[in-house]
């Protein structure tokens, strides 16, 4: 996944009081969304350090947090460990480079994660696949924003062009708002975040 190689350096550094904020109302966002979730299992995809899939281990029977960055994967384990968490699970794996089979979810949820995705058609199929029949794929991220210009991540998501991408894949009932807006939250630039809920 984008930008693994960055990730890798910060692991240890990376749940600044900004990050934890924003996971908070991230999970609570997707908490809401949540339909009889108590016996299904999720992944948290693209997980970084935990810090939404911690906030939401109660919701499901298991959580598994998959991460490219082997560093953000040992900082998730160090926390299951010392916490002694009994229904979660960890996996290194980049899902832009091969295909995994036998994985499957009733829930996905990605917080920030789709804005390092290069390929974010080829990613969203991938995870489709993994999805059990009727279950969801949430997304937590950043609305477009004209004032970031990176090479290294795109500047937000136009939500009707997102939901236009998913349904073309499979996705059905679409929905997304924009439940967010913080100072400096991208980048050092103001922005807004919306929450996406797709079902297979």
């Amino acid at each position: 996944m984008g930008n693994t190689d960055k990730f890798e350096m910060i692991a240890d550094k990376y749940d600044s009081p900004g990050r934890i904020q924003i996971a908070k109302v991230s999970s609570d966002a997707i908490r809401e969304l949540l339909v009889d979730a108590k016996g299904k299992n999720a992944i948290d995809f693209g997980c970084g350090t935990g810090l939404v899939g911690m906030n939401l281990l109660d919701e499901f029977r298991s959580v598994l947090f998959l991460d490219t960055s082997p560093n953000m994967i040992d900082q998730v384990q160090l926390k299951i460990s010392e916490m002694n968490i009994q229904n979660a699970d960890t996996l290194c794996f980049d899902f832009e480079q091969g295909g995994l089979t036998g994985l499957k979810a009733d829930y996905i949820f990605m917080a920030q994660v789709l804005l390092h995705i290069k390929d974010v058609e080829f990613v969203l199929s991938r995870l489709y696949e993994v999805l059990n029949e009727g279950g969801h794929l949430l997304i937590v991220d950043f609305d477009k924003n004209e004032n970031i210009a990176s090479d290294l991540v795109h500047n937000g998501f136009d939500q009707d062009e997102l939901t236009k991408i998913m349904t073309q894949i499979g996705y059905r009932e679409v929905t997304s708002r924009t439940f967010y807006s913080g100072s400096k939250i991208f980048m050092g630039q103001d922005a807004s975040m919306f929450i996406l809920d797709s079902q297979k």
